[in-house]
């Protein structure tokens, strides 16, 4: 996480911070001071954050043939609102925001692991009072009465296996040549993508890219 940080600070970006309440139910933020220490440090440098879920995996969560192949691809079994309903998902949320509130930490907006949840996760998102969320294709802005959808492409890696991370490379450099002309592109990054020398390269490549076609922006510029 800190060597993203300073990969994107470095190039003159500060990186929004997509933060996990309770990472598997091991990991509760109000036990980890260190970090949350970390994280208002990287607010007061200018950092917006984000509610990523309330523990990031499935446990307890049966999918659907729907919903996996929805989720095909794209996560191993860390797709947490990828089954919920709309009362399920505002619970999480509610309470991954309020153990934020407890810690002196304010999200700007919502995002669901893997970008996958249900259409009434918007909803729980909106009534929560936060003011944006995301899918793999579009960030959305909620606001008063309705909603508004920005498409934005977003550029993620993957350095789990070898080959997923030669894939994901792959992938980064094909979306570069295809969308550079969108006007929203999100690179998402995970402190895992760094693991792998193929995707740290792509990563690096990427902000270097990407930067030198336009300036980075907030979610608050929206």
């Amino acid at each position: 996480m800190r060597a993203l940080w300073a990969m994107c600070r470095g190039r003159g970006v500060t990186p929004a911070l997509l933060v996990v309440p309770n990472w598997h139910g091991e990991w509760p933020l109000d036990r980890s001071p260190a970090f949350v220490q970390w994280v208002r440090e990287c607010v007061d440098s200018g950092a917006e954050v984000l509610l990523h879920g309330e523990r990031h995996d499935e446990a307890g969560a049966p999918r659907g043939w729907r919903d996996a192949a929805r989720a095909w691809g794209k996560t191993a079994r860390e797709g947490e609102f990828l089954t919920l309903e709309e009362p399920a998902a505002r619970e999480r949320i509610d309470r991954g925001l309020a153990l934020f509130t407890r810690l002196g930490l304010n999200a700007v907006g919502f995002v669901p692991p893997a970008w996958l949840a249900r259409a009434g996760c918007l909803r729980a998102v909106a009534a929560a009072g936060l003011r944006c969320s995301e899918d793999d294709g579009a960030i959305h802005l909620h606001e008063l009465p309705g909603m508004r959808r920005i498409r934005s492409p977003v550029v993620r890696w993957s350095g789990r296996s070898p080959a997923r991370a030669y894939t994901s490379a792959a992938v980064a450099a094909a979306r570069w040549r295809v969308q550079r002309s969108a006007r929203h592109v999100r690179l998402a990054f995970h402190p895992a993508d760094l693991d792998h020398p193929a995707t740290a390269r792509s990563v690096a490549t990427a902000l270097d890219r990407w930067l030198g076609e336009r300036p980075a922006s907030r979610y608050a510029d929206l």
